[in-house]
Formats: structure tokens, sequence, C-alpha cells
């Protein structure tokens, strides 16, 4: 038997449940879980608040770390330290959020090197996006000589990462967030200045005055279509999330007078050589302190309440999982 949170239909609150192993899916690799984290994405599955799972039942859960105690797969040995995050779990698969799972190979990593399995999901999901949207910029051209960077959604988990590599690169870095009172965290950060979010969330003209050589923006919607109408010449923006809605409410004018480039970021289906590369490079410039600082450590049996939490915006950084 293991414990897991445990969804039977659409609409429900996830509950704590133990389960027969046999209940897992058959899988060529199945892990011990010692951490998992709860993202925004969780947190609508166990709340039953969005349509995020596709399969019932289902364990939620979209990232894990833990330890391989069976394997058919060629590359993982049994007591090596593995981690996942995306393909699906959570969503479709079996998720991290319980003491096992049982995954195809294909999907794991061995932890990079330089990271313990709980900084590996004290970043998580959320700091491979960040990672992934932070490359982006850098391949697109964008330099700390370009000009400030945005960060929207600033005090969660993508936008609190984001904000620690962009200050860490060279960047300028704007923080726009809806809750002012965490200014000075995020300025420990590295934010130089701190914008609210009602700001960005009225609608804006088609071109608005020219003030961001790049951004990453998570909350889409409105937020999304203003900050692309403040983009300098050939500016560009990383699009991950949408806490604000999935409409685009913009025009073509930042695209075609400005040259601004959006680009897409999937963390789910991202290839895996692309994968070991963003989790090499966030070994390297992530800042052990202050990943501490913004995490925030909880048992299995606290994350259907931190999962209300964090959709009511009362939670910052990140929030981890340990798994018993």
């Amino acid at each position: 038997m293991f414990d897991a949170l445990y969804l039977e239909q659409a609409g429900q609150t996830a509950t704590l449940r133990k389960l027969p192993e046999n209940a897992l899916p058959d899988e060529e690799v199945t892990v011990r879980v010692h951490w998992s984290g709860l993202n925004y994405k969780d947190a609508l599955a166990i709340t039953g608040r969005g349509p995020v799972v596709r399969a019932w039942p289902m364990v939620p859960g979209i990232d894990f770390a833990g330890v391989v105690e069976r394997s058919s797969s060629p590359d993982f040995t049994v007591g090596q330290q593995v981690m996942l995050n995306g393909w699906g779990v959570g969503e479709k698969h079996w998720g991290g959020l319980a003491q096992k799972a049982s995954v195809p190979g294909a999907w794991l990593l061995p932890l990079p090197q330089g990271l313990d399995a709980r900084q590996v999901l004290a970043l998580g999901t959320a700091g491979f996006t960040a990672m992934l949207c932070v490359q982006a910029l850098v391949r697109e051209g964008v330099e700390p000589a370009s000009g400030p960077v945005l960060v929207t959604g600033a005090t969660g988990g993508v936008g609190s990462v984001a904000v620690m590599l962009l200050a860490r690169l060279g960047y300028e870095v704007v923080a726009v967030t809806g809750r002012l009172e965490e200014q000075p965290y995020l300025q420990r950060l590295g934010a130089s200045e701190v914008l609210a979010r009602s700001h960005f969330e009225m609608p804006s003209r088609p071109l608005e005055k020219a003030r961001w050589a790049g951004a990453v923006d998570v909350v889409g919607g409105q937020v999304l279509a203003s900050v692309c109408a403040s983009m300098k010449p050939q500016g560009v923006v990383t699009a991950c999330g949408l806490a604000g809605g999935m409409a685009f409410p913009a025009t073509v004018a930042p695209f075609i007078l400005r040259g601004v480039t959006l680009v897409g970021i999937d963390s789910v289906m991202c290839p895996k050589e692309v994968r070991q590369d963003m989790w090499d490079r966030l070994a390297l410039l992530v800042n052990r302190d202050l990943l501490a600082e913004m995490t925030r450590v909880i048992p299995l049996s606290g994350a259907v309440a931190a999962a209300t939490d964090l959709l009511d915006g009362k939670i910052k950084g990140r929030v981890v999982v340990e798994v018993p």
C-alpha cells in the first residue's frame, strides 16, 4: 500500500488515500517519491477548479524526484536518484503527489549535478519553465544592454525564479505583481523596480510607450496584450501561462510595426535533450540561498489546503511537498 492524493471525477477535490501497489500504471520504472511540488496546474486539478485532468481516476502532481525502486529500462537502475516534470503526468498519467509513481523510462532524468532532490523540486516545473523563458530571450538576441526585461506574475513560482535568473545574468528586471506588499521579496530576488499588475489589466492602445526589451509573461489575457503593446522595437515576449485567461485581446500592431516576437513556451512535451540542457543551466545559475528563501515545504497531507491558498493568491514563490 502507498499514500496518494486521489481524484475520482471532475469537479471534486482530491483526497488522501491508501492505494494498493498494483493500482499503479504498468510502466518501465517505479519510483519511490521523496519530493513533489505544488504548481498552479496541480492546484487546479486538486481543487477541481480547472479542467486539467484528462483521465480518471487520477493522482495529480506534474513533477517529482525520488529513488528508482524497480526498473526494466536500460537507462535507470535500482537505487538511482531521478526526477521528472511534464509529459502529461498528473493530467493523463498518474503523477507525483504520492509515495510511488510508475512511468516510462524515457520521461525520467538523473538529478542534475550540483542540485539535490529537494532543490530540484524547489525549482520544479516552475523553475524549468522560467529557464526555458530566459533561454528563449537569450536565443532571440535580448541582451542585458538591450534594456529592461519585464516579468509578470512575479511573486509566483515561475515569476520568482525568472526574476532571480535574469538578475543573475545581469539584466535589469522589472517585476509586475498584484501583491505590492511583496516588493522587498522581489527586490531581494533581483528586481530593480516593482509595478502594480493593475497597470496592465486595463485595455491598452494598439501601441503604448515602448519600454521593454524583453518580457516573461505567466498571466496571459489582457496583461499579455498590454505587455506586447509596450515592447521596444525588436522586443521579445515569452508566454508560458494563462492565469489571467486564454483570450488574447491584442492587435497585430506590435508585431508588424515594431517587429515584436512572441515566443510560446511549452514545458510539458519539451524534448528530453532540451530538458537536460535547461536543468544543467539551472544548476549553474540558481542562487541556492534565494531558492531556499522562496520555498515553503509542506507534507503530502497539507497539499489540498495549500492548493486552495495558491489559487487564492496567498502563496508566493514555490511550494515543495515532502513525501514521507
